[in-house]
C-alpha cells in the first residue's frame, strides 16, 4: 500500500506526490503483467485517514519483519489479539471510525514496548504526540528520541549534590535518553535540548518510580512523616 498528498487535480486526472520512492519491479510484481490499477481514498474526516492507515501499516510492517509474519498474517494476528483483549467488533482499515484507528494504533504501539518489539527510525518519528510515549519510554527504557533499548533515566529537574537517597523525585521531571543523547543533552543543556527534539519531560507516579527502583514505598513514607 503506497501512500502520498494529491498535489493537482486535472480533468479527471489528479497528482499524487507519494511519500516513498515507488518501486517500479515490485509495481510490475504486484500488477502481474497487468496495466496498474489504483483507488484513490479521499478524507472527509469520518473515517481512518489516510496518515492513520500509513502509521498502522508502518507499525505491522515493523512487527512483521520481527517476527517472521507477512504483514497481512501480522495484520490479522494483531486484530485477533485486540479484539480478544478489548471485546471491539470486527473493522475494515479501509473504512473503520477515526476513533477505531486511533484505538487499534494505541494497541499496538503498547504491544510493542511492552514485548521489545523493534522499531524502525521511521516508523518511531512517526508515533503520534497525543500518544503517552515518553511514559512508555522510561517504563521500558527507551530512548524517547531514538528508541534505543537499555537506555537511561535522566533527571530533567537538577538535584544538586544531594544524595539521590534523600530526593523526593516524586517532584522532579524525567526523561529516558540513550547514553548518546544523554550526553548531547549534557553538552547543550536542558532548554536547548528539549527545543531541539519537541519533548517533554513528565513525573512519575509513585508506582513507577518503585518499579523503576528509583523510590521505594518505606523512603516515600519516611518523607511524609518528616523523618528527614
Amino acid at each position: 500500500m503506497l501512500f502520498g498528498k494529491l498535489t493537482a487535480i486535472r480533468g479527471n486526472q489528479v497528482v499524487v506526490k507519494l511519500d516513498d520512492e515507488l518501486n517500479q519491479y515490485k509495481l510490475a510484481k504486484w500488477a502481474n503483467g497487468k496495466q496498474p490499477t489504483v483507488q484513490l481514498l479521499m478524507d472527509d474526516g469520518r473515517t481512518i485517514s489516510p496518515d492513520q492507515r500509513k502509521k498502522i501499516f508502518a507499525m505491522l510492517n515493523d512487527m512483521a519483519l520481527y517476527t517472521g509474519y507477512t504483514p497481512t498474517e501480522m495484520e490479522d494476528e494483531m486484530k485477533f489479539l485486540y479484539y480478544s483483549h478489548t471485546g471491539a467488533e470486527k473493522f475494515s482499515m479501509a473504512d473503520c471510525s477515526v476513533n477505531q484507528a486511533n484505538k487499534f494504533l494505541t494497541f499496538l504501539l503498547d504491544f510493542c514496548f511492552k514485548f521489545g518489539v523493534p522499531f524502525k527510525t521511521r516508523t518511531w518519528d512517526m508515533i503520534p504526540g497525543s500518544y503517552p510515549k515518553a511514559m512508555q519510554c522510561l517504563r521500558h527504557r527507551q530512548c524517547v528520541i531514538c528508541g534505543k533499548l537499555h537506555s537511561d533515566i535522566d533527571h530533567f529537574t537538577p538535584v544538586g549534590r544531594v544524595s539521590r537517597k534523600l530526593v523526593d523525585h516524586r517532584k522532579l521531571y524525567f526523561e529516558c535518553l540513550c547514553r548518546e543523547h544523554h550526553t548531547e543533552r549534557h553538552q547543550m543543556g536542558a532548554k536547548s535540548f528539549i527545543e531541539k527534539y519537541h519533548i517533554r519531560p513528565i513525573k512519575l507516579s509513585e508506582d513507577d518510580l518503585i518499579a523503576l527502583h528509583i523510590m521505594t514505598r518505606k523512603r516515600m513514607d519516611e518523607i511524609d512523616e518528616g523523618m528527614i
